[in-house]
């Protein structure tokens, strides 16, 4: 059985913030700074394959050169080629990532400075989600939306927003960072939808279902963002939808002629 991808991305520096330190990999496509090179929203399909790889990186905006952050780790992910472990290799991608950013720190004389990562990656015959700070990624299969990555934050006050206590770009003298990986099989009618907290802190659950089941990749994305400016956009807003469908055959029938008949 095979499946295609329907994706698309937007990223929007919101209506507050000064620049976008968002960033992301959409099939081997990242934004240079300041938001240039790229025309939204992006769209494209491909195949399940080593290749196959989404994801965002939100610089944090509290920190000096958030924007370069998110930008190392979106450059790193887009030579990512994965093997037969593709968590494994994803994992060790996060860590390698950290470790150029602490690099790049140094080097600038940057007190601090950091990113989350978000990332999904297709090959064939699984799906393998990686995360790291509180960017999510979301699974919409049978109408029910699911979180599928996990949270890196610290509990907080009610009604303050909660720090994160994992992220890229932490000295190996201060914490050992810790990853998060999961996989799974993925099917025909599956959305996936990946963001910054841009999103998440101005749109419901609700709203993402809502807009990743009725629409397609490209509005969807499109009606999420603009939501998110709508309710405010204090932050930097990243979107990228994944849509899986099957590939349908056509078999041959007599004499050569196509059937319409579909199997």
């Amino acid at each position: 059985m095979k499946y295609v991808i329907s994706y698309a991305c937007v990223s929007d520096r919101g209506r507050a913030r000064r620049i976008n330190q968002d960033n992301f990999i959409c099939r081997g496509v990242y934004m240079e700074p300041p938001d240039g090179g790229v025309a939204f929203p992006l769209t494209g399909k491909t195949e399940p394959s080593g290749r196959a790889v989404f994801g965002v990186f939100d610089g944090l905006g509290g920190e000096m050169c958030g924007e370069a952050a998110s930008l190392i780790a979106a450059k790193n992910a887009s030579k990512l080629t994965l093997g037969a472990d593709a968590a494994a290799d994803m994992i060790d991608f996060c860590k390698r990532t950290n470790d150029d950013i602490c690099r790049y720190a140094d080097e600038h004389g940057v007190a601090s400075t950091g990113t989350t990562a978000a990332m999904l990656a297709f090959t064939d015959k699984c799906v393998t989600v990686c995360n790291i700070g509180d960017s999510r990624v979301y699974r919409l299969a049978g109408g029910e939306l699911t979180q599928i990555s996990t949270d890196h934050v610290i509990n907080a006050a009610p009604g303050r927003k909660p720090p994160l206590s994992q992220n890229l770009g932490i000295p190996k003298t201060e914490m050992k960072i810790e990853p998060y990986a999961a996989r799974g099989a993925y099917g025909d009618g599956d959305v996936y939808v990946i963001c910054s907290d841009g999103l998440t802190d101005a749109a419901s659950r609700e709203d993402i279902a809502k807009a990743a089941s009725t629409m397609s990749a490209a509005d969807a994305a499109e009606a999420l963002v603009k939501l998110a400016l709508d309710a405010g956009g204090r932050d930097n807003i990243t979107v990228i939808i994944c849509k899986i469908e099957r590939v349908r055959a056509f078999p041959f029938g007599r004499g050569g002629r196509a059937s319409n008949k579909e199997v």
